[in-house]
């Protein structure tokens, strides 16, 4: 569910807010699954490149966790090497 909401609060921020709400007609499901379909797309685009080494899985990974920071997400303390 964490996912989701860091996905979520990604995708609303991006919109133009307004206050008001008398005829709201957003489906957040088909927002959410629209830009989990397009994340998965690219993940899968970078675990399936086999013209990159071993050597560079590490690369790939880092890749990976780019898209989810994309989407409001992240890799944790894992993918803070600073």
């Amino acid at each position: 569910m964490q996912l989701y909401q860091e996905i979520l609060a990604a995708v609303l921020a991006k919109e133009e807010v307004q206050i008001t709400f008398p005829n709201l007609n957003i489906n957040l499901t088909e927002m959410i699954e629209s830009e989990s379909y397009q994340a998965l797309q690219k993940i899968k685009t970078v675990i399936t490149d086999d013209s990159l080494t071993d050597s560079e899985c590490f690369m790939k990974i880092e890749e990976i966790i780019n898209i989810f920071e994309t989407l409001g997400s992240g890799g944790g303390t894992r993918h803070d090497f600073g």
